[in-house]
């Protein structure tokens, strides 16, 4: 059930007003009807026409493979920077252009369905409440949910790592004029040593931020270890899951992380400005909502009433307009993702990533991202790898790379691949070619 406002067009008429949309259907005293029949005489614009989500069914790297358009021209090695689109994403984002065309706001009302179905599709991807979700435009956006919204106090301080992507950086920085100092631990590119992490924390820590995957090289943390030693200083977890989210299992009742965010746009196929920040229910109070606007109160719908009491859910910090197509193309890539067996999609990027590492290296490449198991039994292998060719610039070995249909990226002076679970042993050979041949 969902309170809209707007104008609907089906084949039966057009309906104007507000009120309570229960499935298909409009109710309430404020609605009124009028028969206009026939306005809408083209399935394609119907607002119920499907998306082009496939129809469920176990995913394979080959079916996969089949869902993803870009697979027929490009290798494309480059999804920890800005995956392509699946093919239902596309189609859901042709769809919904065509109806903004065409019927405009008169099927607001099924977008604002398929948005809150994305809601509920993130939610499930990682175990949380969709109350405890808040549906944002990127992954700084969640980040500075929480920099903005604790209150600091002079002394505090928040405690991330030496080599993080910036939005996990500049946010924690920016509360210095509130006098929070930013503590840095540096690791050995990527791998932490618990222990420095522990002793990098005190009594004044709120806050310890960490990338599940580290961006340019590749580590992948053992974040139920980290949430518990942020838990056992006393600090809150915040996790930057950019770099793992759609990919690796998360269950937030298992791995209590206090906050999270991610984009849509890298591992979990959707388009830019479309991703998700998670808020522990019990912290939603904790924070001072940031960027409140007439979406945030309860009565959201009710434009000529001045309420002020915010909605009792992380989508309070939903002030204004929602990135509608990006939401509903975001949305259908998460179905498509939902079809993978438990865990078979990380192994799936995993193996393609080891053959891969196995390739480079058998070719003279120098592999530098960490992948074999730690002194502890933690695997930190993800789906990034970071690595040289020795004599070849890597500007210049990208270039050449893009310029035979291979895409992906310079890190820090290094060359980055980043595979899916589509890739195959082809676009490995093509790789390969490309840069020894």
């Amino acid at each position: 059930m969902i309170w809209g406002a707007g104008i609907r067009i089906s084949r039966a008429g057009l309906r104007v007003g507000y009120g309570v949309k229960i499935g298909s259907s409009v109710v309430g005293p404020d609605f009124l009807y009028y028969g206009i029949e026939n306005l809408v005489d083209s399935p394609a614009l119907s607002p119920n026409s499907p998306t082009g989500s496939p129809q469920a069914s176990r995913l394979t790297p080959d079916t996969m493979r089949a869902q993803m358009p870009i697979s027929r021209r490009i290798a494309y090695f480059d999804h920890a920077a800005v995956a392509p689109l699946s093919g239902p994403a596309s189609t859901a984002l042709s769809h919904w252009s065509q109806q903004a065309a065409e019927l405009g706001d008169t099927v607001w009302l099924d977008w604002n369905e398929g948005v809150e179905r994305t809601r509920q599709s993130a939610a499930t991807l990682i175990g949380a409440d969709t109350d405890e979700v808040a549906l944002v435009a990127n992954t700084t956006t969640g980040i500075n949910f929480v920099a903005e919204g604790l209150d600091w106090r002079t002394g505090d301080n928040v405690v991330i790592l030496g080599d993080e992507y910036p939005s996990n950086v500049y946010p924690w920085m920016h509360q210095q004029d509130r006098g929070v100092e930013t503590r840095f631990v540096e690791t050995d590119f990527g791998r932490l040593d618990p222990d420095k992490l522990r002793q990098a924390c005190d009594s004044r820590t709120r806050v310890v931020s960490v990338s599940w995957s580290g961006f340019s090289t590749g580590y992948r943390h053992d974040i139920d270890r980290l949430v518990e030693i942020a838990h056992a200083a006393g600090a809150l977890f915040f996790l930057d899951a950019i770099q793992g989210l759609g990919v690796f299992p998360l269950d937030v009742t298992q791995t209590p992380v206090d906050f999270l965010a991610a984009d849509g746009h890298k591992w979990m196929l959707g388009p830019e400005g479309a991703g998700l920040a998670y808020i522990r229910g019990e912290h939603l109070d904790r924070l001072r909502t940031i960027g409140v606007g007439a979406t945030s109160v309860v009565g959201r719908y009710d434009y000529s009433t001045i309420d002020y009491r915010l909605r009792n859910c992380a989508a309070r910090y939903e002030g204004g307009s929602h990135n509608m197509a990006g939401f509903i193309g975001w949305g259908a890539s998460l179905e498509l993702l939902a079809q993978w067996a438990p865990g078979e999609l990380a192994t799936a990027v995993l193996a393609i990533s080891d053959l891969a590492v196995e390739r480079l290296q058998s070719a003279g490449a120098e592999v530098l991202t960490h992948r074999r198991l730690g002194p502890d039994g933690h695997d930190p292998r993800s789906g990034i790898v970071a690595f040289t060719v020795p004599g070849q610039d890597p500007m210049e070995a990208r270039k050449r790379c893009l310029e035979a249909g291979i895409a992906l990226s310079c890190r820090g002076g290094r060359l980055r691949i980043s595979p899916h679970g589509y890739n195959n042993a082809d676009d490995v050979d093509r790789l390969i070619d490309a840069l020894f041949h």
